[in-house]
């Protein structure tokens, strides 16, 4: 614990937690000021719970609910919210003190019906947690206006499907209309084997309009690509962690989840290889370029915090945790501020390794396996900016000169 923190007096229910507390904080990277704000929000919480009669064994989210309320009829400005004091009470839930409520069990048969779906999708299907939370979501919106589908009460056809349609796509964009589509028509196709449905209504979900490969892939020239890297300060730690993710972005075509999920682990210095972390639950050895390795290595060394987190890329301050897949893309349009060019995403940075692939000699197929895609599909979007290859193809205007 520090010497401004271990100063700030805790009594009540929580002071037998508050050596622990403050070593968390520690580890973490706080600094002396912001544990002290910590430890007062903790002394503070702790009172509460003494003028309210509760024990630390009675904490529960309604009572951090009642506290953030009495915050507020007392005048203060912060911490209004449970969100607020999230520090304060990750590190509660940690050592047992608050124990988050469990999610009620399915108890009708309508829900039990959706909890069947959702584990078949994780476990026949094997889709990602994310995808199988919407999916879900979209299915139970489609039981919650057909009582007594599961049990086979309520007979559904292609009217019901068209009406379903009809009152959740208005208003939708084309990427959120297209999920929902692939996801009743999912549901549906796990109704009729579960034989719920006697024909197959998957069919009756039409396409969602979409021209595939009608846009144009955004990608960045190699100067663009170069002033962003130039504007990292790489006398920093933030700087050096900055550049080491640029770097990475723009020469291994990583995604900015793919970035973020990073870890120690997956690099395997002797042979020059990097494990990735992809979509579909799949991992690719990808060779490390040198100036690649160089750069995470500087960072290693004199940029990341000494922590037990085994992820690659952390805050630069506290709490000292793993960057998200949106704090990665903050790194690139925060270079991109710095280098006075317009604002770009990581995923153009992607764009941008394909696209000098094609534009130096290589073929779709090679930048299709340097961006890892399954299919050569997924790849010919990159042809439309192959100038080169495509001035080939262009024929004399008719009546022009020979």
């Amino acid at each position: 614990m520090s010497m401004v923190s271990s100063k700030v007096k805790i009594v009540g229910p929580l002071a037998p937690y508050a050596g622990r507390f403050g070593c968390a904080l520690f580890d973490l990277g706080y600094t002396d000021l912001s544990a002290a704000d910590q430890f007062r929000l903790m002394g503070h919480f702790s009172r509460w719970m003494v003028s309210q009669g509760l024990a630390a064994d009675a904490l529960s989210d309604a009572a951090v609910q009642r506290y953030c309320r009495y915050r507020k009829s007392k005048g203060y400005t912060a911490r209004l919210k449970p969100s607020s004091l999230g520090r304060l009470l990750s590190f509660l839930r940690d050592e047992g003190v608050l124990v988050e409520p469990l999610p009620a069990a399915p108890t009708g048969p309508d829900e039990l019906l959706v909890a069947r779906y959702e584990a078949w999708l994780a476990n026949e299907r094997g889709l990602v947690e994310e995808v199988v939370a919407r999916w879900t979501a979209a299915a139970a919106a489609f039981v919650a206006g057909h009582p007594g589908l599961s049990t086979g009460v309520d007979v559904i056809g292609t009217p019901e499907v068209t009406a379903f349609l009809a009152r959740e796509l208005p208003g939708r964009g084309a990427s959120s209309a297209r999920e929902l589509a692939a996801a009743l028509r999912s549901f549906l196709r796990f109704l009729h084997i579960e034989g719920l449905v006697s024909v197959p209504l998957a069919q009756a979900v039409p396409p969602v309009a979409f021209r595939k490969g009608a846009g144009l892939p955004r990608w960045l020239a190699p100067q663009i690509v170069a002033r962003l890297l130039a504007s990292c300060d790489r006398r920093t730690g933030r700087g050096r962690r900055d550049y080491a993710i640029l770097l990475v972005l723009a020469r291994l075509g990583l995604r900015a989840g793919e970035v973020a999920r990073l870890s120690l682990d997956d690099i395997d210095w002797r042979a020059g290889e990097l494990v990735v972390h992809g979509k579909g639950r799949r991992d690719d050895r990808l060779p490390l370029p040198p100036d690649v390795g160089e750069a995470l290595v500087a960072y290693l060394r004199r940029g990341r915090p000494r922590t037990e987190t085994r992820t690659v890329f952390l805050r630069a301050i506290a709490p000292r945790v793993a960057l998200s897949p949106p704090a990665i893309t903050w790194v690139v349009t925060s270079a991109c501020e710095r280098a006075g060019v317009p604002k770009a995403s990581a995923h153009q940075l992607r764009h941008s390794l394909a696209t000098h692939v094609l534009r130096t000699g290589g073929s779709l197929i090679e930048a299709g396996q340097i961006l890892r895609h399954e299919l050569v599909g997924t790849t010919q979007i990159y042809a439309k900016v192959d100038f080169a290859a495509l001035a080939q193809l262009v024929q004399p205007w008719p009546g022009g000169a020979a």
